[in-house]
Order: C-alpha cells, then structure tokens, then sequence
C-alpha cells in the first residue's frame, strides 16, 4: 500500500473572499460578540467589528492604498491586529506580517524585499523602541497605533461606495497576505497566501474541533504567524465564534484568568505554552473548555494526558503544516484516541491530497517506510513573493508542496514526522534559518568564518550553537560577546545560546562542512545526552 491519502470531504470549499465570509458571518450572528481585547477592555459584536473594519478599510482607501499594495502589520495581538487584517482583505491589499521580535535589521529586509507600501506599527514592545528602528532604517510612510498617526488616518475616508466596488473587483485567488519563513540557506522568503488559501484552512481547522458561533476561542498565539491570524482569527470568525485575545504576549497567568473570566471554550498554544498554564491550571475555573490546538512542535504524552484531564481539554487537537501550506495540511480528529493525538500528527485535512516519497526518486514508499512529506490542494501558496527560483524548489510541476520533513504513515492514514531532511532549527515553535544568522554574524570584526546548528534543548527543544573561526590575532571570543553583538540587532530568539570557538570545521572529502558530525560533537561538548535522548525518544 503506498504513502498517499486525501480526503474530499462532504463539506465543499469556500468559495468567497475573506472579505465577503465576514459579511456572510455578519448577516448571521450580527448580535453575537466577535472580539473581546481582555488587556484593553474593549468589545466588539460581529455587527461593531464590521463597521470598524469598513472604517479601517475607508481610510486605507483615502489614503491611496490600491489593490495590491502591501502594507505591514507591526504590532503583538491586540483589537487593532484584527482590524487591519480584515481591512486589508476587504481592500485587496496584501497584508504582509512583521514578527513582534525583529530588530532593525530584520525589518529593514521585509519592508524593502516586500516592497512596502505602508507600514501600521505600535509603538513600542517589552523592551523594543519600533518608532526607533523604523527611524533606523529610513522608512517614512508609518502609522503609528496609540499615536496621532492612527487618529488622522482613522479621520481620513472614501465614499462607501469604493469600498463596495472594491471588493466587487476582487477575485479569491488574489494575494493577500506575506508571511516571511524560509529554508536552511538565505534570508527570509515572503510565501505568498491568497483568499481561497488562507480563507479555507482556518475553516476547515474549524470545522475539525466542531466550532459554532457558541464558541469563545482564546489565542494567546501571535497574530503575526499562521497559528495567530488564520487557524486562529479565520478560524473562529468563518463560524461566528469569538476572538479572545488574552494579552499582547504570552503570559500564563493572565491566558487563564481570560479562559476563566471569559468562559473561553477553546485554547490555542505550543506544547510550552501548556506546559506553563499546567503549572497554574488548579487556580483558575477552566470548566468552560472543551477543545483547543497545540502545534509548533510534538507534544509529550505525559503533557497531553494532564491538558485533557486538568485543563478540561478533552477534544483537544494537534495539527501538523507550515507556513507555505496557510498552514495545515493534518490534523487529529476529535475522537481520535490519546496515543493518536501524541503518537501522530493526525490525518490528512479535507480537500488536500498528501504523500510521502523518497527523497531522491521522487517515488512514493510504501506505507510504513520513511520519506519526504509532500502536500498538495487548496492550501499550497501561490509561491514565495518575487522569488520564482526559490518557489520552485519546493513547488514541483504537479503543484506538489515538499516540506523538507520525513515522515511515516501508516495503515490508517495516520502521518508521524521523524526528522527533517534541512537543517532548519525549531526552538519552541519559532523556526530559525541557520544561513541568515551566519550571514549576520559574518559581520562581526573578529569572526572570519561561522557555522549555526541547532543543539538539543529540554524546554524548547533545540537551542542555537554558533561555532566560530576567529580572525587573525584575536585572543578570544566569548559567547556574552557574541550575544552583546547580536542584542538588538537580532530577534531575541536567533541570538546563539552557545558558541565555541574552533580553528576549522568538520568537512567532507569535497569540502562540505558537516553539520550533522557538528550535532554529535556538540552533545558530548555540551554535555546533552539526556536532552538529546528525551528528544530522540
């Protein structure tokens, strides 16, 4: 029997865009709340979000923002979020995401690789001065949220009936929204999401864990990635159910103190983020919980069986995708048993067709063999934003999307992923692109060469370790030097844990540096064996 399943589903794909699915959800549950920002203590009904959507989209219009156009969204999750995400679709223009963590130089490569047209950020976040950076990188055309800014763009409008000839005009094949990930070489590539894309996914992740317009979803996630923003906000909005945004970052406490005082039914969060809220579960009445999502990274069997049972999550799923898939392509069910949910990624997802194959015939395996995870459907981006090179590395002529994972299914469908074939390094949940951190570091006065792998790690599964080549005359090199350098230049999470410094690197016969010999010297070096058996296990 060979690796390849679909499922067609008697449910058929939407086929609208974002724009009009929210209306349609308008005209139903007008009344019902659809947004509730806990920090800010603000509400909204679908009937509220609306007219504030079109007030948002309104200005944008005013302001020249043509179909096409792409204007940024940097910001952490609050109401404000929301509303751009929805304006922007109703417009046409393509939202492009900026991650909270970026500094400076991050930012500079979206805005100019994007070809940004507006940026709307906030003001500041934790210890990170945006108005600041933007001011670094010589970007102008800025509106700031909590800022004047916001208010005159807010005072700028266009006729209604714009924006109804507007969204007339659009297709749901469009582009409308960027999203910035990569592989293991090069900086950050923009894969590129359409309406039907993004639109349909959080529908289906949706109709998965049985939402209606009585459920009250609580995303704690960011915004700013796929989990956040579709499987999330398009999620619950395609069912009339309600957005519940805890706080602008992660904070355990105050995602359950939400849970309670909102009578959330639903949870969203990484295998850490749960982890976390077991430690506080016994404090809060989480009674109102039925299901939720974890994904990001595998969750232990341990960690599962104490969220179904002392978070009240019995009908939580786990979902499996990346960010060029809008992003999931399987998920459990349901009723799936407990060791499906923590053994597996789950199955294929409705209307999508998976296989996996050997990774140099292309052939598919049989099942129970590993090979190279591929997906494809609906879901698979229109491709990485003026990159067509790069897009078909990974798209192949059948529209078959390759992830770079191995994995194994099984008799029933069932998909479990054991490795990955690139070198691209998750540390809880944020995937991190070796190469980019490398090109930066290549800056450093007194590094001459650099390699970065990951290493394993117990609480976030891996951790970076730079190994450096220092030049000519330099004494030494400690890791507090190397982080001092990346600090504020660098996202928080891209910054090397480790480093350690070595005259050469292991290579082949041909010259290839050897990353995975690297891995193994790092364990012992380290000191990682426990870490690197819990994840190996």
């Amino acid at each position: 029997m060979q690796s390849y399943t679909s499922s067609a589903a008697p449910t058929p794909l939407l086929g609208e865009t974002i724009g009009e699915n929210l209306e349609r959800t308008v005209a139903r549950f007008g009344d019902r709340e659809a947004l509730v920002d806990v920090q800010a203590g603000r509400r909204w009904t679908y009937r509220e979000l609306n007219a504030d959507v079109d007030r948002l989209a309104l200005s944008l219009l005013a302001r020249g923002v043509e179909q096409g156009d792409r204007v940024g969204i940097w910001a952490p999750n609050r109401a404000e979020w929301v509303l751009v995400q929805y304006a922007t679709a109703k417009i046409g223009a393509v939202l492009v995401n900026v991650n909270p963590s970026y500094r400076s130089h991050e930012l500079e490569y979206v805005v100019k690789q994007s070809g940004m047209r507006l940026l709307i950020s906030a003001l500041a976040h934790r210890a990170a001065d945006y108005r600041a950076m933007v001011a670094e990188i010589g970007f102008t055309d800025v509106v700031y949220l909590d800022d004047p800014s916001w208010d005159a763009l807010l005072a700028e409008t266009a006729d209604a009936g714009e924006l109804r000839d507007r969204m007339a005009r659009l297709a749901f094949d469009d582009p409308i929204n960027i999203q910035y990930t990569s592989g293991t070489t090069g900086f950050p590539k923009g894969a590129t999401l359409s309406h039907h894309n993004i639109l349909n996914n959080g529908y289906f992740v949706g109709e998965l864990v049985h939402y209606t317009e009585a459920d009250r979803v609580c995303l704690p996630v960011p915004f700013y990635h796929c989990f956040g923003m579709v499987m999330g906000n398009l999620g619950a909005t395609s069912h009339g159910a309600c957005i519940v945004i805890p706080g602008p970052g992660f904070d355990p406490e105050a995602t359950l103190r939400a849970v309670q005082d909102e009578r959330c039914t639903s949870l969203y969060g990484v295998p850490t983020m749960f982890i976390a809220e077991l430690a506080l579960s016994g404090k809060f009445d989480l009674s109102s919980l039925r299901t939720g999502i974890m994904a990001g990274s595998p969750c232990p069997v341990e960690v599962m069986k104490r969220v179904v049972g002392e978070m009240n999550m019995r009908e939580v799923a786990i979902c499996y995708g990346m960010t060029e898939t809008s992003p999931v392509s399987l998920m459990t069910r349901v009723d799936d048993d407990l060791a499906r949910r923590t053994e597996t990624v789950g199955r294929v997802m409705p209307h999508v067709e998976v296989k996996i194959v050997h990774p140099e015939t292309g052939l598919i395996v049989p099942r129970g063999e590993p090979g190279e995870l591929c997906t494809r459907g609906y879901s698979v981006m229109l491709g990485y934003w003026e990159e067509p090179g790069k897009t078909a590395e990974v798209i192949d002529a059948a529209r078959w999307m390759h992830t770079g994972d191995l994995a194994v299914m099984d008799d029933d469908g069932y998909v479990n992923v054991v490795g990955r074939i690139k070198d691209m390094v998750i540390r809880g949940g944020e995937n991190i692109y070796p190469r980019e951190i490398e090109e930066f570091l290549y800056r450093h006065p007194d590094i001459s060469d650099v390699q970065v792998i990951g290493v394993p790690d117990e609480k976030y599964g891996e951790e970076l370790m730079a190994w450096v080549v220092m030049r000519e005359g330099v004494q030494a090199l400690t890791a507090e030097a190397v982080r001092e350098y990346c600090q504020g230049r660098l996202a928080r999470y891209k910054i090397p844990r480790y480093v350690h410094v070595v005259e050469s690197f292991p290579m082949t016969v041909t010259g290839k540096i050897r990353k995975v010999e690297m891995r193994e010297l790092a364990v012992d070096l380290l000191g990682l064996h426990t870490a690197a058996a819990m994840r190996n296990a």
